[in-house]
């Protein structure tokens, strides 16, 4: 809240106060000594030190002392004029028992000082002080003028002079209350900037602004390093042709995979490692995070902020563990496989005769070994999808058809534990894979086609591995899997009616090695990497892979794939039955030679 439209500096409003404050102290204590000293009484009436005036002095101090600090949250200003009013009347109650004369110059010489720190108010409250002086005057000479003193001409020529004095002094004092604010709004805008300018000149990880249309507007001094591109060249620059990327591997990024172009296109957040390749052709891996940048509504795009980090030596690093697990993993199968295999044949009753303890003992080590096996091909299957290693020949798959012949298959291991499964199409349709009978004739609904492209083998791994693992956490229920989509997206889900997973161990769950920790993990076991698998394999093909789950209300992992049309997907079926005809000739010459 403001009460002028002008003001001067604060210190000068301190000042007055300090003044103030100090006179009125001075004119209580005098009155005191007067009345508690009765030979000095008749000083009371000589210097107008009178009760009024001792009353109004303490007042100005008890107000100082306790009302100060709510009048200054509203500025000095406000503060010294309120003061000023207990001043004022203190001052003229002196004057007024006074006669003009000498008698009067501690209260004259009071006014005066305050009359010249007046001038900060403005030039009508110092021309205000005249008046009231005159009119104080007046009434010493009982409004007679040819009555007045020597002495009170003396103290109003006096008066006059400082009045001239203060106008000069404060003119060029005062400054417009609007434009300080405005400087200190600028400066402190400009100071937030400057600190958020340093921040991201310093941090060591690459930071791209970057508008609309893709242009960079602003980058700092380690993405510059990074793509080899100086800071003051590559503003203004399109994105793409400053940060040039390719897929982990080195593979030419397809350009609607391009994270820049992503964030732009669909307003969403997009994390990736990639290969940043430099103008002078340095190669990094990178971290890159691009999010898109809203405006105050909310809605608007206004552009996006790009963050990267070089992680190639942690990149090389995890390639050498790869490598190691990747290689072990390989020779260690094969004496595991000749283990299993030989226990195996210790088992056959048509090759060796062993007693019901001993069958025991090797049924048991035919099983760990079983594990161990599983465990060292979920390894080899991990390094490999990991560094971009893991076989792949996407065609089109109908997974309606896909998903209904694998429940088919799949329905043996809930039944053997009690489960019902199901396979849903859509938001209605269920058909029970329990029943070893289905009715065909009884199902004529027209089923929508979903076609997407990607490997059937590798699908089936994804989908096995989710209906495995639904069977071996839920005792009782049912197991589903569904199926439903939309024109961009093919999603099926595999439902469970188990525990549930903890929340906090949702955000962990598709990571390497990860596993929840309870008392159904530990009792069942497993590698902690098939999710991890499951997650590498839908994102081979441009797909996504989440679990949404409540403690005792079982669990769903859903995944999504691109759609394709029906006229792409005959298209791409077309262009593989031609590829494969083309390589029949070449077979049969083969087999005739």
């Amino acid at each position: 809240m403001e009460y002028f439209s002008r003001q001067v500096p604060k210190h000068w409003y301190k000042i007055y106060y300090g003044v103030m404050l100090a006179i009125c102290a001075a004119v209580l204590a005098a009155r005191v000594v007067v009345y508690l000293v009765p030979s000095l009484h008749h000083l009371a009436t000589t210097y107008g030190l009178s009760m009024t005036v001792g009353i109004l002095a303490g007042s100005e101090i008890i107000y100082s002392l306790a009302a100060l600090g709510f009048v200054r949250r509203w500025g000095w200003p406000l503060t010294n004029f309120t003061a000023s009013f207990f001043f004022l009347f203190m001052a003229l109650a002196g004057l007024v028992r006074t006669d003009l004369s000498l008698h009067s110059l501690p209260y004259m010489g009071a006014w005066l000082v305050s009359v010249f720190l007046c001038g900060m108010y403005g030039v009508p409250i110092v021309l205000g002080s005249v008046v009231i002086m005159v009119l104080c005057i007046l009434q010493q000479a009982h409004f007679e003028p040819l009555g007045i003193s020597e002495w009170a001409w003396g103290w109003l020529g006096l008066e006059i002079l400082v009045v001239l004095a203060s106008i000069f002094f404060w003119r060029n004092k005062f400054v417009d209350t609007e434009e300080v604010k405005l400087n200190r709004l600028s400066g402190m805008v400009k100071t937030g900037q400057q600190q958020s300018l340093i921040l991201i000149q310093s941090i060591t990880d690459g930071v791209i602004v970057i508008d609309t249309e893709g242009k960079i507007s602003l980058i700092n001094p380690a993405a510059a390093l990074m793509t080899e591109w100086s800071v003051d060249e590559a503003s203004g620059v399109d994105v793409q042709l400053v940060v040039t990327l390719n897929q982990e591997n080195g593979k030419e990024l397809d350009q609607s995979d391009n994270p820049f172009k992503q964030t732009l296109t669909n307003k969403e957040r997009v994390s990736q490692t990639l290969q940043l390749k430099g103008r002078k052709g340095k190669q990094l891996i990178i971290s890159l995070v691009v999010s898109p940048v809203v405006g105050p509504d909310g809605d608007k795009l206004v552009g996006a902020v790009a963050v990267m980090r070089d992680i190639s030596e942690a990149h090389a690093a995890e390639q050498q563990r790869g490598e190691f697990i990747s290689t072990a993993s390989h020779e260690m199968r094969t004496p595991v496989a000749a283990i299993e295999g030989y226990l195996a044949l210790a088992l056959n009753d048509k090759v060796s005769t062993i007693d019901a303890r001993a069958r025991g003992f090797l049924e048991k080590a035919h099983a760990s070994t079983e594990h161990l096996g599983k465990l060292f091909q979920d390894l080899l299957t991990s390094a490999k999808a990991e560094d971009g290693r893991l076989s792949s020949h996407p065609v089109v798959i109908e997974f309606g058809a896909f998903l209904q012949q694998l429940v088919d298959d799949l329905t043996f291991a809930a039944k053997k534990k009690g489960l019902a499964a199901e396979f849903v199409i859509g938001s209605s349709e269920t058909i029970d894979a329990t029943k070893e009978n289905n009715d065909a004739a009884s199902n004529h609904v027209l089923k929508p086609l979903y076609y997407a492209f990607a490997d059937a083998d590798r699908m089936r791994e994804v989908v096995t591995n989710l209906f495995d693992n639904a069977v071996k956490y839920t005792d009782e229920g049912k197991i589903s899997i569904g199926l439903t989509g939309d024109d961009q997206v093919v999603q099926f889900y595999i439902r469970d009616t188990g525990p549930g997973i903890p929340a906090e161990d949702i955000p962990h769950l598709f990571q390497k090695f990860y596993r929840v920790d309870n008392s159904a993990t530990r009792t069942i076991g497993g590698t902690g990497l098939g999710l991890f698998i499951c997650r590498k394999i839908v994102e081979l093909y441009h797909g996504r892979i989440w679990v949404e789950s409540e403690l005792g209300q079982g669990s769903t992992f859903f995944i999504n794939l691109p759609r394709l049309s029906a006229q792409k997907a005959s298209d791409l079926q077309t262009q593989e039955a031609s590829q494969t005809a083309n390589t029949l000739p070449n077979i049969t010459s083969l087999t005739n030679q």
